[in-house]
């Protein structure tokens, strides 16, 4: 879809934190291909939150949000959802600020999203030789699981955040659970909104990993985030058990 005039339903929606650099590049590219882009800073100590200030201070097509403290990237995405939603806009599509998502196919998601309104449109990653193997290994994990807890309706990759929601269920579904608000948000949400009878589009999108000497930065803790990734799935076999009649009776009905 063609860049023309300022979307009044759709915006691009980039949580940042401390990323580096390559926040600059990324927000020109979503600029180059949509209109409006909205950066949510969350708590950001590296500039980029000064740096990008100037920047909207040139272009209108782009606003900043920023957060006084880090609170994790579904937290950002909330805060920016419901300022959007307040603002008038239906759909929100996501995308990392440190350059991996490819800004290019913006507009096929979104014109994917405006042909399904209803439906989450995901990213099914495509990697090359840049990826850790260890992480392109580790995601068939949650992916397996994901899908499970869906009774496989259509979630090709949990964790990409290159993604277009619908954002009055986003914010519902977030609302109500006090987590997915850091490294859980992409998997859980999906997961969630599915639940919610939302159905999944995929469109492949190249994903590119950077290496620090790139200006590639990382805040992934092995430890840490496959914590909070297994408590999740604990609470999602929690909430699958419990809408196991449902989901079956939805599966049903759909053949």
């Amino acid at each position: 879809m063609p860049l023309t005039a300022p979307s009044s339903t759709h915006l691009v929606l980039i949580p940042s934190y401390n990323p580096g650099p390559k926040v600059y590049e990324t927000v020109r590219g979503a600029r180059a291909n949509w209109d409006p882009v909205w950066v949510v800073v969350d708590g950001s100590t590296d500039g980029s939150a000064e740096g990008l200030a100037s920047l909207a201070a040139q272009d209108p097509g782009l606003k900043v949000l920023t957060l006084p403290r880090n609170r994790g990237k579904g937290a950002a995405v909330l805060y920016g959802a419901r300022m959007a939603l307040a603002a008038g806009y239906t759909h929100a599509l996501t995308m990392d600020s440190d350059g991996q998502h490819p800004a290019d196919l913006i507009g096929a998601f979104v014109a994917a999203s405006i042909d399904c309104p209803q439906a989450l449109i995901l990213g099914e990653p495509r990697f090359d030789a840049s990826a850790p193997m260890l992480r392109v290994r580790g995601r068939k994990i949650c992916n397996a699981f994901a899908n499970l807890w869906t009774l496989w309706a259509g979630i090709h990759d949990s964790l990409f955040g290159f993604r277009i929601y619908p954002i009055e269920p986003l914010v519902g579904v977030m609302l109500r659970q006090p987590w997915m608000r850091r490294f859980d948000f992409d998997a859980e949400v999906v997961v969630r909104l599915c639940w919610r009878g939302l159905p999944a589009r995929n469109i492949p999108a190249p994903v590119r990993y950077f290496r620090p000497d790139e200006g590639g930065v990382s805040h992934f803790n092995y430890w840490r985030d496959n914590v909070l990734l297994t408590w999740m799935h604990a609470r999602l076999l929690i909430g699958f058990l419990l809408r196991l009649p449902l989901l079956l009776c939805r599966r049903w009905l759909i053949r």
